[in-house]
């Protein structure tokens, strides 16, 4: 009888794409907090509007990381990119509604 020491499991590693996707999450999440900052001074034209608006980012911010277990998952689903994506396009837009 011969001994084959056990092998370990293989996994598979995540590509590019998971990378991409973290990536995007980071800079989506920073810029929207941003732009929140900047509608709540745009809405209330005020410093105390920019605060609102901040504090409106952190809880958003709180809830992501409560859906998803972190707030920058390694492992995230396109569909909530494209989602995080479409709120922080809504949200310049409504800045430069509330701007012009």
């Amino acid at each position: 009888m011969t001994y084959h020491p056990a092998q370990p499991a293989k996994t598979k590693s995540p590509g590019a794409g998971t990378d991409v996707k973290t990536f995007a999450t980071a800079v989506l999440l920073t810029f929207g907090a941003g732009l929140l900052g900047m509608v709540g001074w745009a809405l209330l034209s005020s410093g105390f509007g920019g605060f609102l608006g901040l504090v409106a980012a952190g809880f958003g911010i709180w809830w992501w990381a409560k859906i998803h277990g972190k707030v920058i998952p390694r492992e995230l689903k396109t569909r909530s990119v494209v989602i995080l994506l479409v709120v922080n396009a809504v949200l310049a837009l409504a800045l430069f509604l509330l701007a012009g």
